[in-house]
C-alpha cells in the first residue's frame, strides 16, 4: 500500500533539483516521437543542442527567445504567488506593445534617454491597468480571475487587430495591417552588432532581481506570500487583502506589458498582430517550472528558449517537425506538476496488516 505523507521540511537543493530532474525526464520522454517519426534520437538531440549553444549566432537567438519569456514568467510568478490567477499575460503584452507603439512613433520627440523610459513607462502603465480589471472584479464582485483574464487575451487582440487595420496602420506599409516603425530613438540598442539580442535582457534580469527583493525582503513580500498561504489568516493578521491583491495585479500586468515593450522595441521595430507566439501562455509553464521562484525563472525561461530554439534547428537537421517543442514544453509542465507531489510529500510503502485470526470458541 502506498501512503502520501506530508515533509515538514523540504531543502533548498531538493527543490531546486527536482525542476531539473523534470526537465531531463521531458526530454527522455521526447524521445519516444523523436524515434516514432523515424529519426535517430542522440543525433536529433545533438541537433538541439547545436542549435541554441553551438554558436554565438545560436545563443544570440537563445537569449532574444529568452527576454520575453522572463518577463511574462516573472508576470506569472507574482501573480501566483499571492493567488491571484493571471492568465492574461498575453493581453497584458500586448497593450504594452501598442502603448509603447502609440508613444514612441513619433508622437513626441526626444532622444533616446527620454524616450525609452517613457515607453517602457507607457507599457508597463498598459499592461498594469488591464489587469486591475479582473483583479478589481475578483476583490469586489468574486469573479474567477482565470476567465476574465484569459477572455480578456481575445477582446485585446481583437482591439489590437482593429488599430491596426485603423488609426495605427503604417501608411507606407503596403496595405499591410502593422503600425507605424518605432523611431531610432525609442529602440532598444542591440547588445552586439549583428545579432539579434538587445537591452531587453537587461531589462528582464534586473526585473528578475528586483520581484526577488521584493518578494524577499520587503514587507510588501511577505504580505503577497501570507496572501497566498492563507486568505483568512493573513485577513485575521491585519495584512490589507483586498490591496495586496490590486498591487500583485499591477504588478504582474506591468511586467508582462514590459515583455511588449521589449518585442517591439527591441527586436522587431513594429507592431503586428502575431508580434507574441503565445509568450504569454509559455511564460506560465516557465514560471510553474521555476516554482514560482523569481530568479529560478531565468533559469527555466532560458531551458524553454533552447528547446524552442534547438527544435527549430533539430527540424532541419533532421526532418522531425519543430512541434516536438511545444510537445517538450507540455511535458516539462506535467513533470513539474507531478515533480510537485514529492516535494510536498513523501511516499512509503506500508505492508497492510492482516486481521488477526478469530480463536475458536470453546463449548
Amino acid at each position: 500500500m502506498i501512503r502520501f505523507e506530508p515533509r515538514e521540511n523540504v531543502s533548498s537543493t531538493y527543490a531546486v533539483l527536482v525542476p531539473v530532474i523534470a526537465g531531463i525526464a521531458a526530454l527522455a520522454l521526447a524521445a519516444i516521437p523523436i524515434s516514432a517519426a523515424g529519426a535517430d534520437v542522440q543525433g536529433a538531440f545533438i541537433a538541439m543542442a547545436k542549435g541554441a549553444f553551438g554558436s554565438p549566432f545560436a545563443i544570440s537567438e537563445l537569449l532574444a527567445r529568452a527576454t520575453p519569456l522572463i518577463l511574462t514568467g516573472l508576470a506569472a510568478a507574482v501573480a501566483f504567488k499571492a493567488k491571484l490567477w493571471n492568465i492574461g499575460a498575453e493581453g497584458q503584452l500586448y497593450v504594452g506593445a501598442l502603448a509603447a507603439v502609440a508613444v514612441g512613433s513619433g508622437a513626441i520627440s526626444a532622444p533616446p534617454y527620454i524616450m525609452i523610459p517613457l515607453i517602457i513607462a507607457a507599457g508597463m502603465m498598459a499592461g498594469g491597468t488591464l489587469m486591475l480589471v479582473p483583479t478589481l472584479l475578483k476583490t469586489k464582485l468574486g469573479a474567477d480571475e482565470v476567465v476574465t483574464t484569459l477572455l480578456l487575451n481575445f477582446v485585446v487582440l481583437l482591439f489590437v487587430q482593429m488599430m491596426l487595420e485603423g488609426p495605427m496602420k503604417d501608411p507606407m506599409g503596403m496595405g499591410w495591417p502593422q503600425s507605424e516603425p518605432i523611431s531610432a530613438a525609442a529602440t532598444l540598442p542591440k547588445m552586439f552588432p549583428r545579432l539579434r539580442v538587445h537591452w531587453g535582457l537587461v531589462i528582464a534580469l534586473v526585473s528578475a532581481l528586483i520581484v526577488f527583493i521584493i518578494m524577499t525582503r520587503s514587507v510588501w513580500g511577505f504580505e503577497i506570500r501570507a496572501t497566498g498561504e492563507n486568505v483568512s489568516a493573513a485577513r485575521h493578521a491585519g495584512i490589507p487583502v483586498t490591496a495586496t491583491y490590486v498591487k500583485v495585479g499591477l504588478l504582474s500586468g506591468a511586467l508582462a506589458g514590459l515583455a511588449g515593450v521589449s518585442e517591439v522595441a527591441g527586436l522587431k521595430g513594429y507592431l503586428t498582430a502575431d508580434l507574441s507566439p503565445g509568450f504569454g501562455y509559455t511564460g506560465i509553464v516557465v514560471a510553474m517550472l521555476a516554482g514560482l521562484s523569481p530568479l529560478g525563472v531565468v533559469a527555466a525561461a532560458i531551458f524553454i528558449a533552447a528547446v524552442f530554439v534547438g527544435a527549430d534547428s533539430m527540424s532541419r537537421a533532421m526532418g522531425v517537425s519543430n512541434y516536438i517543442a511545444d510537445l517538450i514544453v507540455a511535458l516539462s509542465l506535467l513533470c513539474v506538476l507531478v515533480s510537485g507531489l514529492f516535494v510536498r510529500f513523501k511516499v512509503r510503502f506500508v505492508r497492510p496488516k492482516l486481521p488477526k485470526k478469530k480463536e475458536a470458541e470453546e463449548f
